[in-house]
């Protein structure tokens, strides 16, 4: 489902985290469109973060730490990044307006990044909104190998750490099926999103400095408590 919002008012920082609350998000039809969508799909990608895979081969990689993450030091080059070009695609979603609006939250404390660095340089990473126990990915980037994915994987350690129950994916690709993601209804979906609306995530918990070992650790354990949970 998705409307378009030049019959709607004026897009503001406030008005897209109500939006986010009611499970709706915008995106633009390419780059050179000034027009923005809301987007509130049938079906939701989600990843349980009770529930995450980890692939051996990046297992070794993350331990052998090719990257240097951080969080929250460079916006403007994620999200620049977010909407280069990639192999077999020429266009984005992401506008000016986007850059804008999602720069507003960054600086209002509500989006995040997790960036890979290599070298001084940036060379992966990705963005997204946290409110209340959710958090909704927006978009990723890699120049090198791995570095989207070590991203997504310290962006998961950390979320668990600080407490968030939901992270939104908004769709499914065969990128983050590898990690454990999955597709629920519509209807499924906001129930989650009411459940997580009612916890406080605390997106800065995780000291940025937490080695590699630890991040895998936390998410492992994160693992193993679901399964040993009765409810499994």
């Amino acid at each position: 489902m998705a409307s378009r919002d030049d019959i709607l008012p004026e897009i503001t920082p406030q008005v897209l985290m109500k939006a986010y609350r009611c499970g709706i998000f915008p995106m633009a039809e390419s780059a050179d469109d000034p027009a923005l969508y809301w987007i509130e799909p049938q079906h939701r990608g989600i990843l349980p973060l009770d529930r995450i895979k980890i692939p051996r081969r990046l297992a070794r990689t993350i331990r052998s730490e090719p990257f240097n993450i951080r969080i929250d030091t460079s916006f403007d080059a994620v999200i620049e990044g977010c909407a280069g070009e990639k192999p077999g695609r020429n266009s984005t979603w992401i506008n000016t307006r986007i850059h804008g609006l999602y720069r507003d939250l960054f600086d209002l404390g509500h989006c995040h990044t997790v960036e890979a660095w290599q070298n001084d340089k940036l060379v992966g990473g990705l963005y997204g909104v946290a409110l209340g126990g959710a958090f909704f990915g927006e978009s990723m980037f890699s120049h090198v190998r791995d570095a989207s994915k070590i991203a997504l994987f310290y962006l998961m350690a950390r979320l668990i750490h600080g407490g968030y129950v939901l992270l939104d994916t908004q769709f499914v690709t065969p990128h983050l099926m590898q990690f454990g993601a999955v597709e629920v209804d519509r209807d499924e979906f906001h129930q989650l999103l009411e459940k997580s609306l009612d916890h406080e995530g605390d997106f800065g918990a995780l000291p940025s400095t937490t080695p590699p070992l630890d991040i895998l650790k936390t998410v492992r354990e994160n693992h193993h408590q679901f399964k040993a949970s009765p409810e499994a």
